[in-house]
């Protein structure tokens, strides 16, 4: 930046902040008619009595905003910080180099084709939330804080980018909001201006890797199906090993089983279904067989009539010889 620190002084400060407020240009007003009128009626001293007081009214009443710290020379050091309210400096002596404006501010600010740690170009659009709480500082320990924000923003983003991996920039958004309002707050805070938050915007990627990422996701889901597919193929597993330990010491229980299927699958279909006669015979237990599985129940201490699947039965006759 160029130019006399004079100059840059006065370029913080607007036009319209040291414009003359609504009170000062009554009095002058005020004192410039009483100069006109006086002069009319012939008596100029008091006429110049009148438009001086008007011009020394102009020069040394101000009035700041309750958001507005004015910053006043006398010779060139440090008199005073005024606040909201009208206060009087003294012509030619004190001078205002600035007007700190105290409101929270935005600073939009982003880095281009950045590197992440793992190599990665990047794009990212952050946002940065701040305030001055020392206008002493703001407008003495550094020429334009305005743009030394900016400066340090983009610095501290780009060094965050550099430190971290893609996975982590995308995923933990919050985390590196933390650590640029952090990197920021600490650089900024000599010069009187609190960091109040950072947000990051937007991170763009290339397309290149966009569609690489989008592919490593699918094939993440269909892992993840496959994984569950298998836990729930396993768990089946089980349940069918033990339904065939309890059918084991059950025959019977089996049986039953097997026609109340052949039954559901009638009764929903509306099916005809052809099973060898060999198959009928199987379901159709015989007098041995019954006794055989009875007396089993009985010398195991379980009701002999009790059977341990409930199913409706559905006799199925012997073809004819």
């Amino acid at each position: 930046m160029t130019g006399s620190p004079d100059a840059i002084s006065y370029a913080m400060t607007s036009s319209k902040d040291l414009s003359m407020n609504s009170i000062t240009a009554f009095l002058v007003l005020v004192c410039f008619g009483a100069g006109a009128a006086t002069a009319l009626f012939g008596n100029p001293y008091l006429a110049f009595l009148c438009f001086a007081a008007g011009v020394i009214i102009a020069l040394s009443l101000k009035m700041a905003n309750v958001w507005q710290k004015f910053v006043i020379l006398r010779m060139g050091k440090l008199q005073s910080v005024k606040g909201a309210g009208l206060f009087v400096i003294i012509p030619l002596l004190d001078r205002v180099v600035a007007v700190i404006d105290g409101r929270i501010q935005t600073t939009a600010f982003n880095a281009e084709q950045a590197l992440t740690k793992d190599t990665v170009p990047v794009n990212v659009d952050a946002i940065i939330f701040w305030h001055v709480h020392d206008a002493e500082k703001a407008a003495l320990a550094i020429t334009n804080y305005r743009e030394a924000i900016d400066r340090v923003a983009q610095t501290s983003l780009r060094e965050m980018i550099g430190s971290s991996m893609l996975a982590a920039l995308l995923s933990d958004r919050k985390e590196a909001d933390e650590q640029l309002k952090v990197e920021i707050g600490q650089k900024t805070a000599p010069w009187g201006i609190s960091v109040t938050s950072v947000e990051i915007r937007d991170v763009a990627i290339p397309v290149a890797l966009q569609d690489a990422m989008s592919r490593q996701a699918q094939a993440e889901r269909e892992k993840q199906a496959r994984v569950i597919l298998g836990s729930a193929e396993a768990a089946i597993a089980g349940k069918f090993v033990e339904a065939a330990s309890i059918y084991a010491g059950h025959p019977i229980a089996l049986q039953l089983r097997a026609m109340n299927i052949i039954y559901e699958t009638t009764k929903e279909r509306g099916a005809t279904i052809l099973m060898p006669s060999s198959m009928v015979d199987s379901l159709n237990p015989s007098m041995g067989t019954l006794a055989a599985a009875l007396a089993i129940k009985a010398a195991n201490g379980e009701d002999p009539l009790r059977a341990p699947v409930a199913a409706a039965p559905v006799m199925i006759p012997p073809a004819a010889a």
